[in-house]
């Protein structure tokens, strides 16, 4: 594959990975604190079934070429876009399933809902430096 079309894939999967975490980030994280204590459980599944289908397949191809692209480019920003990808997986499943884990259990407390608003920035600010980075080597 030419490396401007893997380059091209990579930013495309960023741009869509850097949407959703935003929208994560502004609308559904906060939208927890909203549900009532007795329906969260609910909700809160529902939730991770929906997302599961929207984040999974995309992230896990996201990884594979960002992988690839940093390998064939050889390039600073090649593995320094990959170690973002990297950082976003060890932070989703270090940090941010353990908390949804928490949600199952304790049902919506406050204080995991505003621990999973607070660090799922670093979510967020590393895709959005990775899709910054790829836009950069697009251009240049």
């Amino acid at each position: 594959m030419p490396d401007k079309l893997l380059l091209l894939l990579n930013f495309a999967l960023a741009a869509y990975l850097t949407g959703v975490i935003w929208t994560v980030q502004l609308v559904h994280y906060p939208g927890f604190a909203l549900v009532p204590a007795d329906a969260f459980r609910a909700y809160h599944q529902a939730h991770l079934g929906r997302m599961g289908w929207v984040v999974m397949a995309p992230m896990v191809a996201e990884l594979l070429l960002a992988a690839w692209w940093a390998w064939a480019a050889r390039s600073a920003v090649g593995w320094s876009s990959l170690g973002l990808v990297v950082f976003v997986w060890a932070v989703t499943f270090f940090v941010s399933v353990p908390l949804h884990n928490r949600l199952a259990t304790d049902g919506g407390s406050y204080v995991a809902v505003y621990a999973l608003v607070r660090t799922n920035w670093l979510r967020t600010l590393a895709w959005s430096i990775r899709l910054g980075l790829l836009g950069w080597a697009l251009v240049k």
